[in-house]
């Protein structure tokens, strides 16, 4: 990143080495409880279901494969939090898996989640570099819990390796994704009222990015049209590169939100690694969107450090309750947003 500190990017870039080490946390089954909440995911993945772990889904399959999984939200759930377990999982005081069902094919998945809808919108979350299958599910519980979704929630499982080390691979795997996440919205929105609104985060953004100017390219309209929505959270995208694909996209789907970070040390890393050039995710001003139909909203401001301060927007309890704040307002029908705001901290 321009004017990044090298020492700063040097013990970045350690730290992750060395959680490269650790064992990762693992999205575990135990019976719920009566005071939880339970947050029905829809799953399309390209990773593999046949063993669990951390190391969950690490590999491409070169297929898709759908279930749906029953995630309990612990009664003493914090705004912005996952609740791993430390010792054995406990849906008084975690989250947990209470229960899966996988698919058998595509059709049913796609029947069930439309029969899911209240009415014609499906959320679909994008998940960003190094994460794993748990941490995509759980993370996606989260926000359905914190922002009261009330539309079925999919989540697209790409192939990230699920460790830090890998970043070049993943990176890759975005672009082995493309063609599955493509077909993945195309059914979801074939029927004549259908719509999705696509939420992404990180690598996730590039990746939902090139769907949209693959589309594009194809003269697929309908697709574009039937995408009511775009947020992308913490972009790790080239901004160069950004407004040549918002560009070959054309009309971009409305609301079109971007939620930058301008301390994401996540980022930070992800711009030593391509060549010091600032990150979508990190812009601190209009410039490097100027005359783009899109909003930019900095959550600086309500940083907590939590997460590398890479996923503010669903991590800090104060940026989710200005957040939720300024939703509501927008389903009043108010100019909740504009073209570029800097948040602040409520006194």
């Amino acid at each position: 990143m321009e004017g990044t500190c090298p020492l700063r990017s040097l013990s970045i870039l350690c730290v992750t080495v060395l959680a490269a080490c650790a064992p990762r946390p693992a999205a575990e089954y135990a019976p719920t409880s009566p005071a939880a909440h339970l947050q029905t995911l829809y799953v399309a993945t390209q990773k593999a279901l046949d063993h669990t772990g951390w190391t969950f889904g690490a590999k491409r399959t070169g297929q898709m494969r759908y279930f749906r999984a029953d995630i309990s939200i612990p009664p003493t759930h914090r705004a912005g939090h996952v609740e791993w377990p430390e010792g054995p999982p406990d849906a008084a005081t975690d989250f947990v898996v209470a229960a899966t069902d996988v698919y058998p094919s595509s059709a049913q998945f796609l029947a069930d989640v439309k029969e899911a809808r209240p009415g014609r919108e499906t959320q679909v979350f994008v998940h960003g570099y190094n994460v794993t299958m748990s941490e995509g599910l759980y993370r996606l519980a989260q926000m359905r819990e914190d922002f009261g979704v009330a539309e079925p929630s999919v989540l697209f499982s790409w192939a990230s390796a699920g460790d830090p080390r890998g970043y070049v691979y993943d990176r890759d795997s975005v672009l082995y994704a493309r063609d599955d996440l493509e077909d993945l919205l195309g059914r979801l929105t074939s029927g004549a009222d259908d719509h999705v609104t696509l939420l992404a985060h990180s690598m996730g953004a590039q990746l939902v990015m090139e769907v949209m100017r693959q589309a594009a390219l194809k003269g697929d309209r309908q697709l574009l049209d039937r995408i009511s929505g775009v947020v992308l959270m913490s972009p790790d995208i080239d901004p160069d590169l950004f407004r040549r694909q918002a560009e070959a996209i054309g009309e971009l789907p409305q609301p079109f939100l971007i939620f930058v970070t301008q301390q994401d040390r996540a980022l930070s890393l992800a711009s030593l690694i391509t060549g010091r050039k600032k990150r979508l995710g990190v812009i601190d001003g209009p410039e490097a969107v100027a005359g783009l139909p899109v909003k930019v909203i900095d959550f600086t401001g309500l940083a907590d450090g939590e997460g590398l301060d890479h996923a503010v927007a669903i991590t800090s309890p104060s940026a989710i309750s200005v957040l939720n704040g300024m939703l509501e307002q927008a389903s009043l029908g108010r100019d909740a947003f504009e073209d570029y705001m800097v948040l602040t901290a409520q006194p």
